[in-house]
């Protein structure tokens, strides 16, 4: 290279000009661009050496705007169609004769420039550049017109984005709404951001995070404030199915055509009173109680738990969708059934004044409250009167004759109650809350009554429990059966010394070890049974479901719908479900309770310290009592357990699930 040469050189990819002034060392030489500025280039380095004109850096803006009008791209596709039939390799002079006439300084470095930057018809071999291949143009063309097609469909979705954040109805097309998927994953998973969705949050200038990418779900209204994040992380279905749907408006349509027959003859106790009790607001009522006078004047108990299997079949759609549910989910904000709502709270639920097919367990009990006898059967049964907790526990303390069956049903679950104590049960009683949402905002927090009528129907469904694991012990019949392994509770003398109430209940909770479900009865410990299975709740509990179907098969002598490995791998999985739903109601409910405790920070709460977690950290479990609700607290002093103390919410974060407490001062 000599003085005054101008060359092109790269800096941080960007092209520069510059103007040859002096040789530096052996290998370098010291160039001037436009601006006066030196740079230090080595001549390898160079991409471009313009020849035949010597120059000044002051003459390179001109030299520039020389060059402009030749720098045209349609140029090139003409000079390839030219040059492609025969695979004419070419230089950028020669390009500049091609198609200019003419090989001035100006003209070559403009070819120059439109072969370097070309990636559709010419690739550069050496010092020169050969035409690709018409197959090879082609396929480029065609990736370049999908790009430009995916660039085109990426701005109109950020527009539309746009659109709807400033509140315009948006309708989402199916590709749109893919894209939108994404940014629910990182919502859901911001440990695994999908690449799609950080680079949606990049276009619209938002920050590449989970809370980032919730905010926008927020903003666009297509999730509320208060998303349930834990039900959508987790794998339970939150809709029904148009199938699932269909098929049970058909069996509605049938049950109302009256084409739904039962090909099996069932017990008619039509003429017994019956009684369902629950809460107000329960909507699947799958349990009823009947009293019946026997000839001998003793009493026989009759426990009447809905039939749903006389409308659903093993392994078809509406038993499949039950058993992938595993469970009907109940939270703040509603209930999510195990069945479509339309058969759960209808034909399935035993409702008063109709005629109902139910599983009915008649039982008589030994004078110290064991069962004396049992019978199983499938029935017919009319329900006469919906009661709720707060009514029997009335018609029990006003002692109304005309009911003497709900007063014979107290006395049963007292001795039921006394002779399971008898028998080793542990009686723990906690606080529960109830946590309602309405409006998606308005929340509340009541404390479960703790009323004998509870006591009594928890009896009578823990009677109907045994009753059915005894019959499916004693017949070889697999079903879930549930058991607990006997605790190590502390000595008495030791729970003695403790406040009774909560604090002595807290004491032996922790000590119960973990239930479990298995094909073999074994000893329920906290219930103080040999064996047991549950059945009254085949409308909320899969495994309640199972057992309906295995009880009634081998009533009517048919072969068991579901043999013991089938049946094994169907309790493992819908036991999997079952602890996942558990988890998302104990989320949910944690959420809404910080919630509420966020909108009432400025209250005073009595508490109560149930037990040390770390007792050298001065962290305890704490009641709220007032609520129901318990929480870790970490003490400036040390407290006693069973203390009463007054506590003030200082930090409430319940997107975070973070909560801290302080004691309040009087």
């Amino acid at each position: 290279m000599e003085k005054g040469t101008l060359v092109e050189f790269r800096v941080n990819n960007d092209r520069r000009l510059a103007v040859v002034e002096k040789p530096e060392g052996k290998k370098d030489w010291i160039a001037i661009d436009e601006k006066g500025n030196l740079h230090k280039i080595r001549p390898q380095k160079v991409d471009y050496q313009i020849e035949g004109q010597s120059f000044k850096y002051t003459e390179i803006p001109k030299f520039k705007t020389e060059v402009e009008p030749y720098v045209d791209e349609s140029n090139l596709e003409i000079a390839w169609e030219l040059l492609v039939e025969d695979s004419t390799p070419v230089t950028p002079s020669e390009l500049a004769s091609l198609i200019f006439s003419e090989e001035t300084p100006p003209v070559c470095y403009a070819a120059h420039i439109l072969l370097s930057d070309d990636k559709m018809y010419f690739k550069k071999k050496g010092d020169i550049y050969e035409p690709r291949p018409i197959t090879q143009v082609e396929e480029i063309k065609h990736q370049i017109e999908i790009e430009t097609q995916r660039k085109q469909e990426k701005e109109g979705f950020i527009h539309k984005i746009h659109q709807a954040l400033k509140g315009e109805d948006i309708h989402w097309e199916e590709t749109e709404l893919v894209k939108l998927n994404f940014i629910e994953k990182f919502a859901l998973q911001p440990d695994n951001p999908p690449k799609q969705a950080q680079e949606i949050l990049e276009s619209l200038g938002r920050q590449k995070t989970g809370d980032s990418a919730l905010q926008l779900l927020i903003d666009l209204k297509l999730w509320s404030k208060h998303e349930n994040i834990f039900l959508r992380r987790s794998s339970y279905p939150n809709y029904f199915t148009a199938q699932v749907s269909e098929v049970a408006h058909s069996i509605l349509d049938q049950l109302y055509a009256g084409t739904i027959k039962d090909p099996n003859p069932r017990l008619d106790l039509t003429h017994q009173k019956v009684y369902t009790i629950d809460d107000e607001s329960t909507e699947e009522i799958d349990d009823g109680l009947s009293v019946e006078q026997l000839d001998n004047g003793s009493l026989r108990y009759w426990i009447h738990i809905a039939d749903p299997t006389r409308l659903i079949n093993p392994d078809d759609t509406l038993d499949l969708e039950a058993r992938k549910r595993s469970t009907s989910l109940y939270l703040p904000t509603g209930m999510i059934p195990m069945f479509p709502p339309e058969l759960a709270t209808g034909p399935m639920s035993l409702v008063q004044g109709q005629i109902c097919p139910a599983l009915s367990f008649a039982i008589t009990l030994k004078d110290d409250g064991g069962v004396s006898d049992y019978e199983i059967h499938a029935t017919l049964i009319k329900p006469t009167y919906r009661l709720t907790y707060h009514d029997v526990d009335e018609m029990l303390h006003l002692d109304i004759q005309a009911e003497l069956q709900v007063k014979q049903l107290a006395e049963a679950a007292k001795k039921r109650a006394q002779w399971r104590k008898d028998n080793g049960s542990v009686m723990i009683s906690m606080p529960e809350a109830i946590i309602k949402v309405k409006n998606d905002e308005e929340v509340s927090i009541e404390l479960l009554d703790p009323s004998f009528s509870r006591s009594l129907v928890a009896e009578m469904m823990i009677l109907a429990g045994e009753v059915a694991g005894k019959y499916c012990q004693e017949h070889n019949i697999p079903v879930a059966f549930r058991s607990q392994p006997q605790p190590e509770l502390p000595p008495e003398e030791e729970l003695i010394l403790l406040p009774a109430g909560p604090v002595r209940s807290s004491a032996l909770r922790r000590c119960m070890p973990k239930s479990g479900t298995g094909l073999s009865a074994a000893r329920h410990a906290s219930l103080g049974l040999e064996t047991y299975t549950q059945v009254t709740s085949p409308i909320r509990r899969y495994t309640d479901l199972l057992a309906h179907f295995q009880i009634k098969a081998h009533l009517r002598g048919d072969e068991l719908p579901f043999h013991r490995d089938k049946m094994q791998e169907i309790i493992f999985e819908v036991m999997s479900t079952s602890s996942e739903a558990v988890l998302v109601e104990r989320q949910t409910n944690r959420y809404w309770s910080l919630q509420y405790l966020q909108k009432h920070s400025n209250e005073i709460w009595h508490g109560l310290v149930l037990r040390w977690l770390r007792e050298d950290d001065n962290l305890a479990l704490i009641l709220l009592e007032d609520l129901g609700l318990e929480f870790p607290h970490r003490f400036d002093r040390v407290p006693k357990l069973g203390e009463q103390i007054k506590l003030q919410v200082h930090f409430c974060d319940p997107q975070r699930d973070e909560i801290r407490f302080k004691e309040a001062i009087g």
